[in-house]
């Protein structure tokens, strides 16, 4: 097991930790630059990625990822960002996530709980708050990662935070990337909760989409059907009911939005017809 002073986990490991739920990763975050930590230390170097400041190593059984401390800026909105320093302190680090509930940092030496922007209170609350007002603006795929804990631990977002998402909503800037924006759909519909629909379309969350989708009605319980009839590309079944044009498909996932809109107009999808089960059993199964 990793110890140092100045190494952290940090981010969902912290948050999932306090929750007390299972985590699905471990992120660790160095204050100072991580790739010389792990040559100083002489750990087993699988890569290293000096441009951001991040090293992957091996334990003898797993690979572990270590990122440096850093700043950055947008200097494209919607865009992947700039790192401008790489070893700034951990305060200044943590100051550049998502949401204060991701921003918790823990020691390794001692498990000392480092919590600089009130994310444990906001856990402790159910709050989801962004950490400044251009939050969303730098990157609008947080509305959606936003939508992901919200459905994952009944988390709700803040007033002012509700704000800053729907004045966002109302002036998009389309010129974001939509390869980001496909990651936080995939993970966020892949949970199949109903409930993560629902709110996509009442908080106008699909207008990231690119596409007028006004009046979509909901008439379909996909999670009920997924239930009944377990498919894979879980999360394109969600989408199917809205313009996908500005996300770019396999072509197994274009396969299945074809087969889902003659799923649809099936008789009484709903009451898992024959026509319903043969379709979904060959076509994603």
């Amino acid at each position: 097991m990793l110890r140092d002073n100045n190494l952290y986990y940090i981010g969902g490991v912290v948050r999932d930790s306090i929750l007390g739920i299972p985590s699905f990763d471990t992120d660790y975050c160095y204050e100072g630059n991580a790739i010389e930590f792990a040559k100083n230390q002489e750990l087993n170097i699988v890569r290293e990625n000096p441009d951001f400041g991040t090293v992957r190593i091996y334990d003898g059984e797993n690979e572990i990822d270590i990122a440096s401390t850093r700043t950055e800026i947008y200097p494209r909105k919607g865009h992947l960002p700039q790192i401008v320093k790489i070893g700034c302190s951990l305060e200044e680090d943590v100051k550049r996530r998502d949401f204060t509930v991701n921003s918790i940092a823990k020691r390794t030496t001692d498990n000392e709980i480092i919590d600089f922007t009130g994310g444990v209170k906001d856990i402790e609350t159910k709050t989801l708050r962004v950490l400044h007002d251009k939050s969303f603006i730098d990157d609008p795929t947080r509305i959606v990662r936003g939508l992901k804990f919200s459905v994952r631990f009944g988390f709700e977002l803040d007033g002012k935070t509700k704000e800053l998402q729907e004045e966002y909503l109302n002036h998009i800037n389309y010129d974001i990337s939509y390869h980001r924006l496909k990651k936080e759909l995939v993970e966020t519909f892949s949970l199949n909760k109903q409930e993560a629909l629902n709110k996509f379309v009442a908080q106008k969350i699909y207008k990231l989409l690119g596409a007028d989708c006004e009046g979509v009605e909901i008439n379909t319980n996909i999670e009920a059907l997924i239930n009944r009839n377990p498919v894979k590309n879980v999360w394109i079944i969600y989408m199917s009911i809205f313009n996908l044009e500005n996300i770019e498909l396999t072509r197994a996932e274009k396969k299945i939005l074809e087969w889902a809109e003659r799923l649809k107009q099936g008789d009484k999808p709903n009451n898992n017809t024959p026509q319903e089960s043969i379709l979904i059993n060959k076509i994603w199964g």
